[in-house]
């Protein structure tokens, strides 16, 4: 049987306190379950606002998608963690992974490593935060008995990660550019491995994760394309078609993307779906249509 849908939404702007709690409840309203901040340089600093996102609303639960690992000593993150669940009343959610633009760690003066070192830090960093929140002896003490973790992967090695560690397991449908920092989107063939991939190494565990999908573009629209028009351009290879197609893109009218993320959620079992925050407003008419179909 299909999981319930969830639908999170990852704010990417600063803003003062005031338009932060607006918008934090203007998420809310549109009945988003989780509100996220990433944990990118020039983005809001996560732990502080999700404790006023958790100030300003009552229903959703609020996480970081995803943490920077290369970021963070893992016993300073403990109590960074242990602190935001208590202040956010046991609504915390931890998304983590390891990073992927260079010039953030150089801006930063941390090292950058290579993948493999990345992927190093980020399993010390898991093995730590299980070892120091799992201890009654920590101090200070999340509210939660487990503060549910997410990790965001598509290489082999994350997925191992993933399928050990992660109560949602996170795919980000893109591959590493060549140009550093940016994505490549992988084709719903392409997906359907790596979700095979998953599920291959994930076949022991006790009781299945929740399957996330961070959606990259939505417009519910009669006319995609010049929605898709930047796209296109950044991806000469791909026609209309084949980008309307991608598995992170949510394009055309409503009946055909609640199609879609129905139909996502029966080929790769996606059931919690990350949209940006420009497309807050956009994404809201599927949400409450799929809403509408589940009640």
């Amino acid at each position: 049987m299909s999981r319930p849908f969830r639908f999170g939404v990852n704010l990417l702007d600063p803003a003062p306190a005031g338009e932060w709690r607006a918008k934090c409840r203007r998420a809310e309203e549109l009945g988003y379950d989780v509100i996220l901040v990433p944990d990118h340089l020039g983005m809001p600093a996560p732990f502080p606002a999700l404790v006023a996102a958790a100030q300003a609303t009552e229903r959703p639960r609020v996480g970081t998608f995803v943490l920077n690992a290369g970021f963070w000593n893992p016993a300073l993150l403990a109590r960074e963690v242990a602190t935001t669940d208590a202040l956010t009343g046991g609504r915390l959610e931890l998304g983590l992974g390891t990073g992927y633009v260079r010039a953030e760690h150089e801006a930063a003066g941390l090292p950058y490593g290579s993948a493999r070192e990345r992927v190093d830090h980020l399993e010390r960093t898991v093995a730590e935060l299980d070892r120091l929140l799992g201890s009654d002896d920590h101090l200070p003490r999340p509210a939660q008995s487990r503060v549910p973790v997410l990790i965001g992967a598509n290489g082999d090695r994350m997925l191992r990660l993933t399928a050990a560690h992660a109560d949602i397991a996170a795919f980000t449908g893109a591959r590493p550019g060549d140009t550093p920092g940016t994505l490549d989107p992988l084709t719903a063939e392409e997906l359907d491995e790596r979700v095979a991939r998953y599920r291959a190494l994930a076949r022991h565990r006790p009781a299945p994760a929740e399957l996330n999908l961070l959606i990259q573009l939505v417009a519910v629209t009669d006319d995609p394309e010049p929605a898709l028009r930047p796209l296109l351009e950044r991806q000469p290879g791909l026609t209309l078609e084949q980008a309307v197609a991608l598995p992170i893109v949510l394009a055309g009218p409503l009946e055909d993307v609640v199609a879609k993320v129905r139909a996502q959620r029966e080929r790769y079992g996606f059931s919690y779906l990350t949209v940006l925050e420009p497309f807050m407003e956009a994404f809201a008419p599927v949400v409450a249509r799929l809403r509408e179909e589940s009640a």
